[in-house]
């Protein structure tokens, strides 16, 4: 038995022999595609009909970096005019009243925007651990269950505190054993190598300037004793680089290689100031890259060289990342700044939307080492995305795809994980909205202090 998305106004193959089926159907059953198929070759006595006229049906979209707990702290005052490590000076304090149950109160808003967005893999980067904040990771992981999405939960670290010539304070940093010893227990817990896994964990130093070279290097060897992948950040702001040249005497590409990590089995977030040999030796390396935006620019951090970064060979994504920089968990409408950002640089002719809808799928599975994701064909995992072209921000749209991006604010109408229905006709099945805004309310204001 399974479920069929049917008549739809185009599903989108995004292939380069074939971009789209108009009229076209989605057979899901058992959890993955069984068919994809044009319209009057739909099979008959299917379990459950999803009327798609008038829609665009996608793969699920792909969120390659995010920071669940920062929901908390969105248009912080004091942070709003800041660029990034002074933003960074004037959050650290507030973050350090971070608890677990704080930290799972935002996963689960963070997941449940997601998810209104059409995404149905994200990843998280959570590096800040306090006393009263000790197992955030799993909280969110018990929160994916719940919500219904495909989670890759990344154990970040800080271990450089500003004492010692970093920029976090002492209360949110720890030491090198307490970090290695919980990566592993998160590791043996929770992580799953099998296909079509819902759940799976990788390592995640936070960045050059908060983490000793000695941690990097020891999680890359952590990591490939288990065959789990690596994640930070990287190349994001002129201040990184000249922090890394003065202090390791070399640019922040050179110190992921000398500390283990120019490979593929790592992705970095951001990776705006890349000179163009560096370009070639990241895409060469086959190391990817989380392309983030809204967080570049809100941040005024740069331009990323996203084309160039691809045609290198990098496997390239979208992020949302954190929501105090962004301060949105979107990533339809990530996708739109990817499109629109990148045509600064580019040019309308050399960067495409249908190259941009490939960055939110099958590029973000790419960056997370997965090839059961982000397409869809027969023997994928059934993650669908059913967005309703008939708001009025989209009369008189051409070209359905397009429209997607270049037209109004985007929200999914219906959206399946592993073939199970998640939102259906706009509304979150699996979480309780109303009740989850009063609760991250009081934990925001809490955490402020209000």
């Amino acid at each position: 038995m399974g479920i069929l998305i049917r008549n739809a106004e185009t599903v989108a193959l995004l292939d380069p022999a074939r971009r789209e089926i108009r009229g076209g159907w989605v057979l899901a059953e058992g959890g993955a595609i069984a068919a994809v198929g044009r319209p009057g070759e739909e099979p008959a006595g299917v379990h459950e009909t999803i009327e798609a006229r008038g829609c665009a049906v996608l793969p699920g979209l792909v969120n390659t970096h995010h920071h669940f707990f920062q929901t908390l702290t969105r248009a912080f005052p004091g942070a709003v005019d800041s660029e990034l490590f002074s933003w960074l000076r004037s959050l650290y304090p507030v973050w350090a009243g971070l608890t677990d149950d704080f930290a799972r109160t935002a996963a689960r808003t963070a997941m449940s925007e997601l998810l209104l967005s059409g995404c149905s893999t994200t990843s998280d980067h959570h590096y800040l651990f306090t006393k009263r904040c000790s197992a955030p990771i799993d909280g969110a992981i018990e929160a994916a269950a719940e919500t219904g999405i495909r989670f890759h939960a990344t154990r970040g670290s800080m271990s450089l505190s500003r004492k010692d010539g970093g920029l976090p304070p002492d209360e949110v940093v720890e030491d090198a054993e307490t970090i290695l010893r919980d990566s592993r227990r998160l590791i043996e817990r929770w992580h799953d190598p099998s296909p079509g896994a819902m759940v799976r964990v990788a390592l995640a130093p936070c960045s050059p300037f908060s983490v000793t070279e000695d941690l990097m290097r020891e999680t890359a060897e952590l990591a490939a004793a288990y065959g789990v992948r690596l994640h930070t950040h990287l190349a994001e702001t002129k201040d990184e680089e000249e922090y890394c040249l003065e202090r390791f005497g070399k640019r922040p590409l050179d110190y992921l290689a000398d500390v283990g990590w120019l490979g593929n089995r790592a992705w970095v977030a951001h990776g705006i100031h890349f000179s163009s040999g560096e370009i070639g030796r990241i895409g060469g390396a086959g190391c990817g890259v989380a392309h983030c935006p809204s967080s570049n620019m809100r941040l005024a951090s740069g331009i990323a060289a996203t084309l160039d970064l691809a045609a290198a060979g990098a496997p390239l994504g979208l992020g949302v990342d954190g929501s105090a920089s962004n301060d949105a968990s979107s990533l339809a409408a990530e996708a739109r700044q990817a499109l629109l950002l990148g045509r600064i640089r580019y040019g309308a002719a050399r960067l495409t939307a249908d190259e941009v809808l490939r960055w939110a799928t099958r590029g973000g599975a790419a960056v997370l080492g997965r090839d059961d994701i982000g397409r869809l064909a027969p023997g994928l995992r059934a993650d669908v995305a059913v967005f309703d072209l008939g708001d009025i921000a989209f009369w008189g749209a051409g070209d359905p795809l397009s429209a997607l991006l270049l037209c109004g604010p985007l929200r999914v109408r219906d959206l399946l994980i592993e073939g199970r229905p998640v939102v259906r006709e706009g509304r979150l099945l699996t979480v309780d909205l109303a009740k989850l805004r009063g609760e991250h309310l009081a934990a925001a204001r809490s955490l402020a202090g209000a």
